[in-house]
């Protein structure tokens, strides 16, 4: 994901504690990063224009503004699952050489809420990557005396082998390359990577956490379930940025490898939830964040579900 627009290079001020949702017995904690700035809406998504947007009352005003430019943010989400403490993406990262101007060299607060959130990064166990773009591995490394580090240097760093086969295929600009050398090279050659042959109908990887393809925006793009006993919840990568696609499937993203794809994905997708009980948390959904996907006339919407502000170190 890109965008054209210059951002703070600070996190926004946050209301005190870490967002959490109950998935059964799983706790899931959203890590914010920083609000993503305006003008990114309109380049990642640009049929989801205002007209389309205002449509939809329910999108603003918490997704989308008065005029209906659609609010994106970057974050990850934490949780402890079968004793394995798991991050599922690690967004953009601090003082990356970065040519989008909203990413460049950020400076925030992220590790510091991570280890609020009681994840401290000695203390993960995995890190799940849904895809390979430069604001979701950010923050796999940390510079440590001039070079670039691992920074959860006991996790195993999951990603799908087809992924990471594409893009060892792929014809990379500059600023990919620069994204792979600082940010997935270093923990391939700390030996922490694991690529996951996943198959067709998902492949577990912890107890109640399982590894769902969902292709198009990447060929090895990965969505997360969780599962805890009747309690369902799904972690939604970049299959869908923005909860206007939920009504408007066929909104894609203009970074999409394949739209055709993404679009089929997305659709299967929203079939499989509508209706259903299953927590859907969007990695770029700006707070709150996580709902339950309803049926709305002849579409679909998603009905937020507000997460406990936990305080207390876990």
């Amino acid at each position: 994901m890109s965008a054209t627009a210059r951002a703070t290079n600070h996190t926004p001020a946050h209301t005190p504690g870490i967002p959490t949702w109950e998935v059964g017995n799983i706790a899931v904690h959203r890590i914010d990063e920083t609000s993503l700035p305006p003008a990114t809406g309109p380049w990642l998504l640009p049929e989801a224009t205002g007209e389309v947007v205002t449509q939809h009352p329910w999108l603003s005003p918490d997704f989308a503004d008065e005029q209906g430019v659609p609010r994106l943010a970057s974050h990850s989400f934490a949780l402890t699952t079968g004793g394995l403490r798991v991050l599922v993406d690690t967004g953009i990262g601090n003082g990356k050489p970065r040519a989008n101007p909203a990413w460049n060299d950020l400076n925030t607060d992220y590790l510091d809420r991570l280890t609020q959130a009681g994840f401290p990064p000695e203390s993960v166990d995995l890190v799940i990557l849904t895809h390979l773009h430069t604001d979701h591995v950010g923050w796999n490394t940390r510079k440590s005396g001039g070079t670039w580090e691992p920074t959860f240097p006991r996790a195993r760093y999951l990603t799908s082998r087809t992924e990471w086969d594409f893009w060892a295929g792929y014809a990379m600009d500059e600023p990919r390359r620069q994204m792979f050398r600082d940010s997935v090279d270093p923990v391939r050659a700390a030996g922490l990577l694991d690529l996951v042959d996943v198959a067709e109908n998902g492949t577990d990887v912890a107890p109640g956490l399982r590894l769902l393809p969902t292709p198009g925006h990447t060929p090895g793009h990965l969505a997360v379930g969780l599962r805890d006993d009747d309690a369902t919840a799904l972690i939604t990568g970049d299959c869908v940025h923005h909860p206007v696609q939920l009504p408007h499937p066929g909104i894609g993203s203009c970074v999409d490898i394949d739209p055709v794809q993404a679009e089929a994905t997305r659709r299967s997708l929203i079939r499989s939830l509508a209706d259903t009980e299953t927590l859907v948390l969007g990695t770029h959904f700006p707070p709150p964040t996580a709902g339950r996907l309803r049926t709305h006339g002849t579409t679909h919407r998603l009905a937020p579900v507000p997460p406990e502000l936990r305080t207390e170190r876990l």
